[in-house]
């Protein structure tokens, strides 16, 4: 009693590519925009693999796909700047997404913190961090990050609530914002 089975599909491979993304497609995420420079110039991608692992020490991990034009700079980088932004920063979002632009372009959005790397301080909480790790998994790199410095509203702070924060999540192709009325309790 209490035994987990696990029942295999029956083809070849567990589940197709298809099968997989639809069921990912239904699971809402937080957004995440990630940036670094490697010595040769800024890159930034939007992310929905973000979450915490640790707080001691204070960890956490995203994936990038070897399809992004980022991922070079960010595997060569020795630290990453994760952006966790709200709806307000929606265009931070999707221009982390948008392939084939200068995502530095506009150089009123962003700036670079005292220690080097490409940010924007728009973004309702932002962590640097320092690569301590990276999983080749599939397509995908997973990189680990110990976090250096953040930058987010004190906890019990107003601004933090989603009534005035409203988190951007990414739900079956669709931005959305969380706010108060998305409460359920």
């Amino acid at each position: 009693m209490g035994e987990h089975v696990l029942v295999q599909h029956p083809s070849s491979e567990t589940v197709s590519a298809d099968e997989f993304r639809a069921a990912f497609r239904n699971h809402p995420a937080g957004v995440a925009v990630i940036t670094a420079d490697a010595g040769d110039g800024p890159v930034a991608l939007t992310a929905t693999s973000v979450f915490s692992v640790s707080i001691a020490p204070p960890l956490l991990v995203f994936s990038i796909s070897e399809l992004s034009s980022s991922t070079p700079t960010i595997r060569r980088a020795d630290t990453v700047v994760v952006h966790l932004l709200g709806a307000d920063q929606l265009d931070i979002a999707k221009l982390g997404a948008t392939s084939g632009i200068d995502r530095f372009a506009d150089t009123t959005i962003w700036k670079r913190l005292p220690t080097g790397e490409p940010y924007f301080p728009a973004a309702h909480a932002w962590i640097r961090g320092r690569v301590v790790n990276k999983m080749e998994a599939g397509g995908s790199t997973v990189v680990a990050v110990q976090a250096l410095e953040t930058y987010a509203p004190e906890a019990g702070d107003p601004s933090a609530d989603a009534a005035t924060a409203h988190p951007l999540v990414y739900h079956n192709r669709t931005w959305h914002r969380l706010d108060e009325n998305s409460k359920i309790q």
